[in-house]
């Protein structure tokens, strides 16, 4: 019977295929998907709401502070209130949860300290005001079209306000 040389395969040579093998599989392995980023009208709806919601507690603190105004406040804060409801109703579903991102810098109405008097209510409608132009340049059109209307609204209660007295 003739002996044939066999090659003999050692235990490192064997772990070393394996290694190899391992990592070769390793690579061709699919990574998971990189999160989306946040969709931009999302945000800016998320930072118009919030500018809202923080504009409307200062009608009321205003309102609390000067109880006599708070007769005279409370049509603008109706109106604030629609404006909110129109915005919430523009976001997405998937979008209203709380653990969604937040807007990436604060609107020019939310960089103010809040001042609970006539005059800090003008000086947070005229902010509110003049920051709608830039935020329409970014928005969809139904968006763009709400935030003049809404821009148009604050202007008027500048004017309002600067009739009210305490």
């Amino acid at each position: 019977m003739e002996q044939f040389d066999r090659p003999r395969v050692t235990r490192r040579a064997l772990l070393g295929a394996a290694a190899a093998g391992l990592a070769l599989g390793g690579c061709s392995r699919e990574e998971p998907p990189a999160p989306r980023p946040p969709d931009p009208q999302t945000v800016l709806l998320r930072s118009l709401i919030e500018d809202k919601t923080r504009l409307i507690a200062l009608y009321r603190q205003t309102a609390a502070a000067h109880t006599g105004l708070a007769p005279a406040l409370e049509p603008f804060v109706q109106r604030h209130t629609a404006h909110l409801d129109a915005l919430r109703r523009l976001l997405p579903e998937d979008a209203a949860s709380p653990s969604a991102p937040a807007s990436p810098a604060p609107s020019p109405s939310a960089t103010a300290s809040p001042d609970a008097s006539l005059s800090g209510l003008r000086a947070a409608e005229r902010r509110a005001a003049a920051g709608r132009p830039t935020q329409m340049a970014s928005a969809s059109p139904a968006l763009a079209q709400l935030l003049a209307s809404i821009g148009a609204c604050e202007a008027v209660h500048v004017v309002a306000l600067g009739r009210l007295h305490d």
